[in-house]
């Protein structure tokens, strides 16, 4: 059995934040830091933890992106694609083609995606729009840690394609090792992930505490940095 690497989330975030150490630096000019140019994005929920500690280490704003998986009839734990906020979705074609999945289902769980992506986003910040919020940002995204791939995969072609951020950086823990090719291949600027296991069955399984965390705390970590 895989041993754990982590205390907690916290303990995570900290390991993070340290690899992240350079957007103290001089790679950062002064000018940018002011113009508050750093977004931490964090999939929630785990992941607002995460990315509190990072925000507060670097004096950063905090915000979440929620996207959601598309799951394969019959078998809804296996992730086809993820949905995002505007409605776009991304789909892994090779399982969508092995399934022989029509686009008729993948449209249809899609739309009923946005709407749960629509609840929590009120929930959570109190708006679903982003009115270009990213734009010429170095934006870090953040989770606790990476499974399939989907959710994150899909949040950061988001970023890429429809936020026009400046820079992204993707920030994890721990994620299988199976998964960094297709990392690098959406978020070419960086990529941290702190511990890449070849056995790989759970997240949670390299934490010592992994917590549920509730929407309410994550309502509160995100009120504090609401401007």
């Amino acid at each position: 059995m895989q041993p754990a690497i982590f205390k907690n989330r916290i303990d995570a975030g900290e390991k993070l934040a340290k690899r992240l150490s350079w957007l103290k630096q001089d790679r950062l000019k002064e000018e940018e830091r002011r113009q508050q140019s750093i977004v931490i994005l964090a999939i929630p929920r785990g992941g607002v933890i995460i990315g509190d500690v990072i925000a507060s280490e670097f004096d950063a704003k905090l915000d979440v992106v929620v996207s959601r998986k598309i799951g394969a009839p019959n078998n809804p734990e296996l992730a086809i694609g993820a949905v995002m906020p505007d409605g776009s979705y991304f789909i892994n074609q090779e399982i969508v083609n092995m399934l022989n999945i029509p686009q008729e289902y993948i449209q249809i769980q899609a739309y009923e995606q946005v709407r749960e992506i629509d609840r929590r986003l009120m929930s959570y910040r109190g708006s679903k729009g982003y009115d270009n919020k990213f734009e010429d940002k170095i934006v870090v995204l953040v989770d606790d840690g990476i499974a399939t791939g989907a959710t994150m995969l899909a949040s950061a072609q988001w970023i890429k394609n429809k936020q026009h951020c400046k820079k992204l950086v993707i920030a994890v823990p721990v994620a299988p090792r199976e998964i960094l090719d297709d990392l690098n291949q959406v978020a070419d600027d960086e990529i941290i992930v702190l511990h890449s296991p070849l056995s790989f069955e759970a997240v949670g399984q390299f934490y010592q505490d992994f917590s549920q965390v509730s929407d309410n705390e994550v309502k509160e970590i995100i009120k504090k940095y609401r401007i």
